[in-house]
């Protein structure tokens, strides 16, 4: 029967089905091997420290509640049960339970006297989630439920984590060297699978452009320059993609850098006109934001032309979104302020 449970549920944790649909078929099917009255399965949220919760089975609102809060999380920390673990109980603490508000506010009010409690981690060691399952018996789970939670553990992280879609939707993009993963409460995380680059840090310039070039697009690039305002290291290329349906609400997509496309021998300061053009600035707009002569913009956008093969503004606009190089506008050097407009995605 283990095997065959064992092989049943692999089936669903490599299934394409929607994460909360495979969710639910875990607990499904994780209940014939270790029973129980209620469950929660839920993934990790690294920013928070608390769980977005995935699927559940006899749980009222109150409790589902409180497991998604902060005090349920600070539970699991004081008590360790948020650690690469064997499966940890009521009966297993040290402690009345009622110390804990978990128990003391939420389960036993909601008729819950016992528990099994493990949190789900990757072989490398990355924390993906948590499954906790709930007894309306006060007595102690027996070794066997435990051991086969403890051995069932490694297909209920498979089945619900999210890294290998969003590094697929990552490799979509060709020669991407860094990644991070944006989310909509406008955080970021780690894209396990991709380095960090600086460029991606929280806060940073590059992320909040690339928020900029959010909406309904499930993918849009832009160049940013290295070292300075004006690429005195070059450039390299952020590439956005939207994230894709199969992962939790609050993760919006991926943020990747890789090399410049060819840059049509355009100057940096010539990069930066053509950002402003596909932006829809007029020449005047321009000058404002760059703090330049119009007549300085008018030459710009003139070797801009010539250089993309391209016979008006809206045309140059066009082949520059087509071949990467678009460049959004920057923040301008101390004691001058940018104008320009806002690239509509």
């Amino acid at each position: 029967m283990a095997e065959a449970l064992g092989t049943g549920m692999a089936s669903v944790a490599a299934s394409s089905a929607p994460l909360p649909r495979r969710a639910r078929a875990l607990l499904d099917a994780l209940r014939s091997a270790v029973p129980f009255d209620a469950a929660w399965l839920a993934l990790s949220d690294s920013v928070s420290g608390t769980y977005v919760p995935l699927a559940s089975v006899g749980l009222g609102q109150h409790v589902l509640h409180f497991l998604r809060g902060p005090a349920f999380a600070g539970d699991l920390a004081t008590t360790g049960a948020d650690r690469d673990r064997p499966p940890m109980s009521r009966s297993d603490l040290p402690y009345p339970a009622e110390r804990l508000a978990t128990w003391s506010d939420c389960l036993l009010p909601a008729g819950i006297q016992e528990s099994l409690t493990i949190a789900l981690f990757t072989p490398s060691g990355r924390r993906v989630g948590l499954v906790a399952l709930f007894s309306k018996s006060s007595c102690a789970p027996a070794r066997t439920p435990r051991r086969r939670l403890m051995a069932l553990a490694h297909l209920l992280t498979l089945g619900i984590d999210t890294t290998p879609c969003l590094l697929a939707t990552a490799r979509l993009v060709r020669g991407a060297t860094a990644g991070r993963v944006l989310r909509t409460d406008g955080g970021t995380e780690p894209l396990p699978g991709l380095r960090d680059d600086p460029l991606l840090a929280p806060g940073s310039a590059v992320v909040a452009a690339a928020r900029g070039l959010g909406g309904e697009l499930p993918y849009s690039s832009f160049l940013w320059p290295l070292g300075d305002r004006y690429a005195a290291d070059g450039h390299v290329r952020v590439t956005v993609v939207t994230a894709p349906t199969d992962v939790p609400a609050h993760l919006a997509g991926v943020a990747l850098v890789s090399p410049a496309p060819h840059l049509r021998d355009l100057t940096p300061r010539e990069l930066e006109v053509l950002g402003l053009l596909v932006d829809g600035c007029s020449n005047h707009e321009i000058a404002r934001t760059l703090v330049v002569a119009p007549r300085t913009v008018a030459a710009h956008v003139e070797h801009v032309l010539v250089k993309l093969d391209a016979t008006t503004r809206t045309l140059a606009a066009v082949r520059a979104e087509r071949a990467g190089l678009y460049v959004p506008s920057l923040p301008q050097p101390s004691g001058q302020h940018a104008v320009g407009g806002h690239r509509a995605p």
